[in-house]
């Protein structure tokens, strides 16, 4: 028979989604979703290790609530969510060990509840397989457990857009509603201008739908509103915070930046000035394969007539990745997070579509086994990867802490004040506060860090070579660990 189940099972199985007339299951969550989430948060546990320092920016924003060190600089670009998300461990631990595991578990549950959003549109082990391919990224892993924003616009994009896809086809679906508008909400609360550009298609999609449009609206002044609302109280006003942004991000324009992320690849958390060769082929044969993957499960969802699911997120991930990929001079591998996050959808259902297109039991079986070698390699150069982001990155916080030491030795102790090179990290550390006379941190001058060294203990860091700065000609030079620190007087009376 023609109409039996064996042939809807089949055809599930080939396309990747489920039949028509199947219901996502009432139940707490499926155990495919549950086994990829468990397993990403015991990665990052694992691989990148609770003990990692905090790195630069994770000290912006961690300082911001920390009741152990006091507030970095807050430049323009950046948005207070992630400082609130790790308000509950920061605000009255300074064990870096606790805010991992902490970030870690959060990070599993969210791409859990993110990845189950889509169930009614995707077979389990399709999602499950998206969730490995993201998750399995080494830019994943390392930024899972980490006080950055980027990897939770990612799950926020996930949630809203799948959720957007359950209100196009139910209306009445209520959960997906508040879905629509918690997920931008949470990508505007981190990043307000990478929520804006995922959400294009969105809006789009929504500007014959009054209801679609408001909730959408909604969500991005819900995120957004205290980043605007602060522009005005201390930016200057909403004008004068963008264009602020702009200038400390290189001022946005046209600048083609697709090479400098492929150089970011071999693990440069940050490729600014972007130089160099770029990594070994076999290290970014994974990011050229991933839109022709994702070309052929929009392909696939075409013919079988059911291309919103596959189509929106692939949308979206484009419009997420453009800024990155076009409008900035540098690059960092974390903006990309959230078009990743979009596009394992896609990649996974044209890969389910590469296994179950074989109708002769022997060709399948090749089939399969052709992908899973492909992914088991990917999954093999992507922790070696890892490891080499891991051992560079431990190497920069261990300097940080060590020139910590050294500026305790000398009397640095809190209360204190640091400026010059790499003062903002190194004040974290050392438990300073920090104020920078030049670059995308200025929040002082020469003249004020002089007459706040007769009150405070102040120190000027510069690498060997650098000039000394004019206000600090009578300070003392002392040697801290690759550095040199101009100490004002007040630190040698206090001691």
């Amino acid at each position: 028979m023609t109409d039996g189940s064996n042939v809807t099972m089949t055809g599930a199985f080939r396309t990747g989604f489920p039949p028509r007339a199947a219901r996502p299951r009432r139940r707490w969550g499926e155990p495919w979703l549950a086994a990829v989430a468990g397993a990403f948060t015991l990665a990052q546990l694992v691989l990148v290790r609770p003990d990692l320092g905090l790195g630069w920016d994770e000290t912006v924003y961690v300082s911001q609530v920390s009741g152990q060190v006091p507030a970095a600089f807050f430049s323009a670009p950046r948005a207070r969510g992630i400082s609130l998300l790790v308000a509950p461990i920061a605000s009255w631990s300074d064990s870096t060990a606790l805010l991992r595991v902490y970030l870690a578990a959060l990070s599993g549950l969210g791409l859990y509840f993110a990845l189950r959003i889509w169930r009614a549109h995707f077979m389990p082990r399709v999602l499950a397989l998206a969730g490995a391919l993201f998750a399995s990224l080494w830019v994943t892993l390392f930024y899972g457990p980490q006080a950055m924003p980027n990897y939770w616009v990612a799950v926020g994009a996930l949630v809203a857009v799948g959720c957007f896809v359950r209100v196009r086809a139910n209306a009445r679906d209520r959960a997906a509603w508040w879905g629509v508008f918690a997920g931008t909400a949470l990508m505007a609360w981190m990043r307000p201008m990478d929520a804006v550009y995922v959400v294009l298609p969105l809006l789009a999609l929504a500007v014959r739908r009054p209801r679609h449009l408001a909730v959408l609206v909604a969500g991005l002044l819900a995120g957004a509103g205290e980043w605007v609302i602060e522009a005005y109280l201390s930016y200057g006003g909403l004008a004068q915070r963008l264009s602020d942004a702009s200038r400390i991000q290189g001022g946005l324009g046209w600048h083609l930046a697709v090479v400098d992320q492929l150089r970011s690849l071999g693990g440069r958390t940050l490729c600014r000035p972007c130089t160099g060769s770029a990594p070994n082929p076999v290290v970014s044969l994974w990011w050229f394969a991933l839109p022709v993957l994702a070309a052929l499960g929009a392909v696939t969802a075409v013919r079988v007539r059911r291309p919103l699911p596959v189509l929106l997120p692939l949308t979206c991930a484009v419009t997420a990745a453009v800024p990155y990929l076009f409008l900035i001079g540098y690059a960092a591998p974390r903006f990309l997070l959230p078009a990743y996050a979009l596009l394992a959808l896609p990649v996974a259902h044209g890969l389910a579509h590469l296994v179950g297109a074989p109708s002769r039991r022997t060709a399948r079986t090749v089939a399969v086994s052709l992908v899973a070698a492909c992914l088991a390699a990917h999954v093999a150069v992507q922790y070696v990867v890892l490891e080499h982001t891991l051992r560079s990155s431990a190497a920069n916080r261990d300097n940080w802490s060590r020139t910590a030491s050294a500026l305790h030795t000398l009397g640095v102790r809190p209360p204190c004040l640091l400026s010059g090179y790499e003062a903002v990290p190194i004040a974290f550390y050392t438990g300073c506060g920090s104020a920078q006379t030049d670059g995308h941190d200025t929040s002082t001058t020469g003249a004020a860090l002089a007459e706040a060294a007769h009150r405070t203990k102040v120190a000027v860091l510069a690498q060997p070579g650098d000039r000394r700065p004019a206000y600090a000609r009578t300070w003392s030079v002392e040697r801290v660990g690759v550095l040199h620190a101009y100490v004002a007087p007040f630190v040698r009376q206090g001691r």
